[in-house]
């Protein structure tokens, strides 16, 4: 076990967990953390989508009757299995995006009453796992940069424009699987990237100021239906492009992996397209 929390402990350091920096230094460092750890880095006043306080514990069998997000919803419990890294990046993230984490939770609730007796999921429930799952947010104050992104130009945005992409762009991981991959990162590890735009002073504030604001932001954008039309209306952004990420990407060659670093598709004007031109901007003017 002290072999196995060295090694995490080395992960961590890594700026992929930049976002949850604030909370890991809280956690136990001889052992996994348990429930009541995870339960006490909860900010005052945290609750379901439903509006229920919210707490992590043990999974009931089975999950005391009610399906996982509708028991996050009415009773605030969201299921938490011991010595789990996926469960306990959710927590953390919980404990990160806790308005983000609500409108999910509301929105997921809403569609299984409303789809009741159906099989299938539905794709506003499909945007918000994928995002749930893989979700990077990124805060930028450089328009051109930004338009890079959907682009696929990882390349230009990547190396060509290095520098600016570290003056002017932040990125914090969202999704708890894409936290659990980075213990052990490999090629080809993909996100889906809502890009929310911010003034260059954003940088300056302190990590926590700048966690509630993307918060905030995130929460507002997917609260709107036109945000949950298709899987497709945010683009993938290739985790291990970002700038010091994997320390491979300090060569400029790096980015000539068309495997990792995937061009565009053609456009064709399908629904797919049509759907990101509705959704919502996730513009971010101040405060």
């Amino acid at each position: 076990m002290a072999a196995v929390l060295e090694g995490w402990r080395a992960a961590l350091a890594s700026p992929v967990f930049a976002p949850l920096a604030p909370l890991l230094v809280r956690l136990p460092r001889d052992r996994f953390p348990g429930a009541d750890d995870l339960n006490a880095l909860l900010p005052p006043g945290t609750v379901s989508g439903g509006g229920a306080p919210l707490r992590f514990v043990p999974p009931a069998a089975p999950l005391a009757g009610a399906p996982y997000e509708v028991r996050v919803f009415e009773t605030g419990e969201v299921a938490t299995r011991p010595g789990e890294p996926h469960d306990l990046f959710n927590a953390l993230v919980w404990a990160t995006f806790p308005a983000t984490k609500a409108a999910f939770n509301r929105v997921h609730y809403a569609e299984m009453r409303a789809r009741r007796g159906e099989r299938e999921r539905g794709t506003p429930r499909d945007v918000l796992t994928l995002f749930d799952e893989a979700g990077v947010i990124v805060a930028c104050a450089d328009a051109s940069l930004a338009a890079l992104v959907p682009a696929h130009e990882w390349k230009a945005l990547f190396w060509s424009r290095r520098a600016d992409v570290e003056r002017a762009m932040r990125f914090f991981v969202f999704g708890h699987a894409i936290y659990e991959k980075a213990l052990e990162p490999y090629k080809g590890v993909t996100a889906k990237a809502l890009i929310v735009d911010v003034e260059e002073s954003f940088f300056a504030q302190p990590i926590e100021r700048q966690l509630a604001r993307m918060d905030a932001r995130a929460a507002a954008y997917f609260s709107d239906p036109r945000a949950l039309v298709s899987t497709r209306t945010l683009p993938p952004l290739p985790v291990l492009g970002v700038p010091g990420w994997d320390p491979a990407n300090a060569r400029a060659e790096y980015y000539d992996d068309a495997t990792q670093f995937r061009p565009a598709p053609p456009a064709t004007g399908t629904r797919a397209g049509s759907a990101r031109r509705r959704a919502p901007s996730p513009r971010d003017g101040g405060g």
